[in-house]
């Protein structure tokens, strides 16, 4: 089963083929995309490249973490799912509760 890993620190002049290039290295990439502004096209300055087997993406981590690609130094890690947790919306941050609107006033 592929295994998706989330890779920051990229170079905004880091595409897509160089990102599965750099992972192939280390085994079977099923995918390998950067992340790009909606509006302008501009790398976001980080990916996800989906890993072939968990295997390969434990080497992936273990070997590319920490490395320079395109002259800068690249975190990898598994991607967390998306939408899991409360976290995406808001919830278990602390504060104020932000976003659901009123007056933040003072508290005295």
């Amino acid at each position: 089963m592929a295994v998706k890993l989330f890779v920051g620190g990229l170079s905004f002049s880091t595409s897509s083929e160089r990102l599965r290039e750099a992972f192939a290295a280390v085994g079977g990439v099923d995918s390998a995309s950067v992340v790009t502004d909606r509006d302008s096209g501009r790398s976001r300055g980080f990916g996800f490249v989906e890993m072939t087997t968990s295997e390969e993406a434990s080497e992936a981590v273990r070997r590319l973490n920490g490395t320079e690609l395109d002259g800068r130094q690249i975190k990898v890690e598994v991607a967390k799912p998306s939408g899991s947790g409360g976290e995406r919306r808001g919830e278990g941050r602390g504060g104020y509760g932000g976003g659901h609107g009123g007056s933040r006033g003072s508290r005295w």
